[in-house]
C-alpha cells in the first residue's frame, strides 16, 4: 500500500517538458521573413505592439505563446492558406493551438477595423484621393470604387428568393489601393461620387456604368468608368496575392483580419511577395440585376457627368 501511494505521488508531481521554440524573428533574414510572412522585421514588429493590449497573456506559466509567436504563426497562414498541423510543425505548437491563436489574432484585428479602414478624415484628404481618381482616366470627384464578390464555390447557396446573389464581400477602396470600407457600409451619404458596377442600383452617389449605349458620349463615360473601378479589381487581387488563405475560405473575421494587414502593408509600403497570381474569376455571361432599382436623381446625375465631362 505503502509503495502504491507513493508511486501516484511521484506521478503527480513530475514536471512538465515543453518542445524548445525557435526564435523565427532571430533564425530569418528581413528578405526571409517577407517571403514567409509577407512582412519584415520592422512591420511585425508594429503589428505586435498593436495588438499586443489584445494578446498579451497575463503569465508565461504553462509555457505560453508570446505575443511575437501568435502574431507570426496568423500571419504564415494569412500567407499561405497551408493547413493548422504543418504550420505548427514550424513553431514546435500543436494543431489545436494554431487555431485557436488564428481566431485570437483575427478578432484581435477585426477589433482594430476602424482604426485602419476608413473614410478619408478631412477636406485635404477627400480632395487629394478626387484628384488620384482623375488622374487614372478622367473620372470627376470620385473619392471610391466598389465592388460585391459572390462566391463561385457552392454559389447556389448564397442566390436570394429574388434569384440574384446576396453581397457575400463587400470593398469599397480609394487609387491607392487601400480599403476604406467593408463587409458594411454606413448609411451617411459621401461627399462625392462612388464608381459600382451594374449590380449596384444607379443614385445620386452612385455611379453604375449605362447597360445600353446609345451615344460616343456614353460610350466614353462607360471607357473611364471601367478604366477608373478596375482599382478595385486591382485591389481584390493584390489582397489576395498578398493572403492566399482568402483563395479557399470566407471566414468573417479573417477576412477583416487580412483587410487591416493590407492597410497597414498600402500604407507603410511594403512591397508585394512575388508569387503565383490568385484564382482567376469566373466571368459573368450576363451583367448581374441592380440589387434595386436606378433613382431618377441618380439617372439625372449621371447625364450631368456625361454632358459635362464626357460631351464634344
Amino acid at each position: 500500500m505503502t509503495s502504491i501511494v507513493h508511486r501516484h505521488q511521484r506521478r503527480r508531481y513530475r514536471p512538465q517538458h515543453y518542445a524548445e521554440r525557435p526564435n523565427l524573428l532571430e533564425h530569418y533574414s528581413n528578405d526571409e521573413l517577407h517571403a514567409r510572412y509577407r512582412y519584415g522585421r520592422d512591420d511585425i514588429a508594429f503589428i505586435c505592439n498593436i495588438l499586443r493590449p489584445h494578446l498579451e497573456r497575463a503569465t508565461l506559466r504553462s509555457h505560453a505563446l508570446t505575443v511575437e509567436e501568435q502574431v507570426l504563426i496568423a500571419l504564415r497562414f494569412y500567407a499561405s492558406g497551408s493547413f493548422f498541423e504543418v504550420i505548427g510543425d514550424g513553431l514546435a505548437v500543436r494543431k489545436s493551438a494554431v487555431g485557436h491563436v488564428v481566431h485570437s489574432v483575427s478578432s484581435a484585428l477585426t477589433n482594430l477595423l476602424g482604426q485602419f479602414v476608413k473614410w478619408p478624415e478631412n477636406e485635404d484628404d477627400m480632395a487629394r484621393t478626387k484628384r488620384r481618381f482623375f488622374s487614372l482616366g478622367g473620372m470627376p470627384n470620385t473619392i471610391s470604387v466598389r465592388t460585391t464578390e459572390a462566391p463561385h464555390a457552392r454559389e447556389w447557396e448564397y442566390v436570394n428568393r429574388k434569384g440574384w446573389h446576396s453581397i457575400n464581400v463587400q470593398l469599397v477602396g480609394n487609387a491607392d489601393l487601400i480599403v476604406t470600407n467593408c463587409v458594411k457600409f454606413q448609411q451617411n451619404t459621401p461627399d462625392g461620387i462612388l464608381l459600382g458596377d451594374s449590380g449596384y442600383p444607379l443614385l445620386p452617389w452612385l455611379m453604375t456604368p449605362f447597360a445600353t449605349v446609345t451615344n460616343d458620349s456614353q460610350q466614353r463615360y462607360n471607357s473611364v468608368h471601367a478604366t477608373t473601378r478596375g482599382t478595385i479589381e486591382r485591389l481584390n487581387g493584390v489582397i489576395k496575392r498578398r493572403f492566399a488563405c482568402l483563395n479557399y475560405l470566407c471566414a468573417c473575421h479573417i477576412i477583416c483580419a487580412c483587410i487591416v494587414l493590407h492597410n497597414i502593408a498600402q500604407t507603410r509600403r511594403v512591397p508585394l511577395q512575388d508569387g503565383p497570381p490568385p484564382c482567376a474569376e469566373v466571368p459573368d455571361l450576363l451583367p448581374p440585376p441592380p440589387l434595386q432599382p436606378d433613382l431618377p436623381a441618380g439617372r439625372a446625375v449621371r447625364n450631368a457627368v456625361v454632358n459635362l465631362y464626357f460631351s464634344n
